[in-house]
């Protein structure tokens, strides 16, 4: 036996079995969609519940950035519209200068204001990230309380991609100076749809 294994038996003779912790199930909001609405407030994106993919559109043509945007990109069908041909695009870099992008969003949690996003019909996945402007439509029925139901929910390890947005990109430097858009979206607009 080498010294490595008998250190480790040694070990082994001496370790105690404990049982793991029970964890919190999470907290429980009365009503959780005005939390989300609150919460995606607070970190400076927008949520907008609307009853259908129609009234998500119409109110999408009233976002200033949208209806001013030279390059836009949807990929949910009925909100929004594409003004390119996003199937020609092989190199994810040629979407840099899109103005405004329209994703699905899989659950929305009122803890923390984020959405899970899969990209799930998505081909180039930069666009969640170098778009100016994002929205994302989500089913309402899918708004869980808190992060302890999202991952109950979702099938983590089983997607190539997933990754919770909340709020548009921001950062802050040690002076405190907060800048808005600095790696990512400029504003992000949820959309909570009652009737997907």
């Amino acid at each position: 036996m080498n010294s490595r294994n008998a250190i480790l038996s040694k070990l082994r003779l001496h370790a105690r079995p404990s049982d793991l912790p029970q964890i919190a199930p999470g907290i429980q909001y009365e009503d959780p969609q005005r939390q989300f609405v609150e919460t995606l407030a607070f970190v400076g994106g927008t949520c907008v519940v609307v009853r259908d993919r129609a009234e998500a559109h119409a109110h999408l043509a009233t976002i200033e950035p949208y209806a001013q945007a030279a390059k836009r990109c949807s990929l949910v069908p009925g909100v929004g519209e594409t003004n390119f041909d996003l199937a020609a695009i092989d190199d994810p870099h040629a979407l840099q200068d899109v103005d405004y992008v329209v994703l699905a969003g899989e659950l929305a949690v009122a803890e923390n204001g984020a959405v899970w996003v899969s990209g799930e019909g998505v081909r180039h996945r930069v666009l969640y990230f170098l778009t100016q402007h994002l929205s994302l439509v989500v089913p309402a029925a899918s708004l869980v309380h808190n992060l302890h139901e999202a991952y109950a929910r979702l099938p983590v390890g089983k997607a190539p991609f997933g990754t919770f947005i909340s709020g548009p990109s921001k950062t802050a430097d040690i002076e405190q100076a907060l800048v808005i858009g600095a790696h990512g979206a400029r504003s992000l607009t949820v959309f909570l749809v009652e009737q997907l």
